[in-house]
């Protein structure tokens, strides 16, 4: 997700969005624990995205 479109979202669906991350991130951790992950780059994106979301929600606030 780029930061432009986040940047339209309103701090709802910026939290929803933040959520959604935040449970993929745990997924993707339980699966490396597992060693059922493939590409452990994955973890790396959504931690970005996750910081991504955070940062504007700071800004908004």
């Amino acid at each position: 997700m780029t930061n432009t479109e986040l940047r339209t979202k309103n701090t709802e669906e910026l939290n929803q969005e933040l959520e959604a991350l935040l449970k993929s991130h745990f997924s993707l951790r339980m699966q490396v624990a597992m060693q059922q992950l493939a590409k452990t780059s994955e973890i790396r994106k959504v931690r970005r995205d996750i910081a991504r979301v955070r940062t504007i929600l700071r800004e908004k606030a």
